[in-house]
């Protein structure tokens, strides 16, 4: 699967901002509802057809999961047709950034879907990665990959299934993150710390102001 770089571009004609892949020699860029491919050198573009049925069916249910499920969520969803199959390619971002708590993280999941007389395969990739950065530094960087086989029908019931099995790997992915998270606070960190201090004598907490009384006696 081809790693996407969403930039932005404008056609002269058109009032609209398209977003444009790295999907193919050519870039595929969506504008409301049309697919089509663009051609930057003569400002003009060429709507495929082949697709649009397709796209536009599993864009409104990836539209409608992305708002059940991420705050901040933003999708898309881009099409092509080649050598007689159709192209899907479902994108989805969030990002939550917050410097002044030390912390960032981004959720970026990317699915394929190709459809020819015979099959449909659905193929993707998800990523996170967390950034902590209160006295220390911690950073989660996780990927997963997903390959499915979806039944044929019509472009409505595709979308639905899709998005059904999108949300179904998303949903085992987050929870086996959370997961692993619980496991590297009972023993990964918890390997890192230092199990006593350098007394190695473990510190009663309700004499503490006691020691520091103690402290201050003696360095007179």
């Amino acid at each position: 699967m081809k790693r996407v770089e969403p930039s932005l571009t404008r056609i002269t004609e058109h009032s609209q901002t398209f977003t444009c892949t790295n999907l193919n020699d050519k870039d595929i860029f969506v504008m409301v509802q049309t697919t089509g491919l663009s051609d930057h050198t003569s400002q003009s573009w060429t709507s495929d057809q082949t697709c649009e049925s397709w796209r536009s069916a599993l864009e409104t249910e990836l539209t409608a999961y992305t708002l059940n499920h991420f705050k901040n969520g933003v999708c898309s969803v881009y099409g092509k047709s080649q050598a007689g199959a159709v192209v899907l390619l479902g994108c989805i971002e969030d990002h939550q950034f917050q410097p002044n708590n030390y912390w960032n993280g981004r959720w970026r999941s990317q699915w394929c879907i190709t459809l020819n007389s015979v099959t449909v395969e659905l193929r993707g990739i998800l990523k996170v990665q967390v950034h902590y950065y209160e006295d220390g530094n911690v950073q989660l960087v996780s990927s997963k990959e997903v390959k499915e086989s979806v039944s044929t029908g019509t472009a409505t019931e595709l979308a639905k299934e899709v998005a059904r099995l999108i949300e179904g790997a998303e949903n085992e992915y987050q929870l086996a993150i959370s997961e692993n998270y619980q496991t590297m606070s009972d023993t990964t960190f918890k390997a890192l710390r230092r199990q006593l201090p350098v007394t190695r004598a473990k510190i009663d907490w309700n004499k503490i102001v006691s020691y520091s009384v103690g402290k201050e006696l003696r360095s007179q």
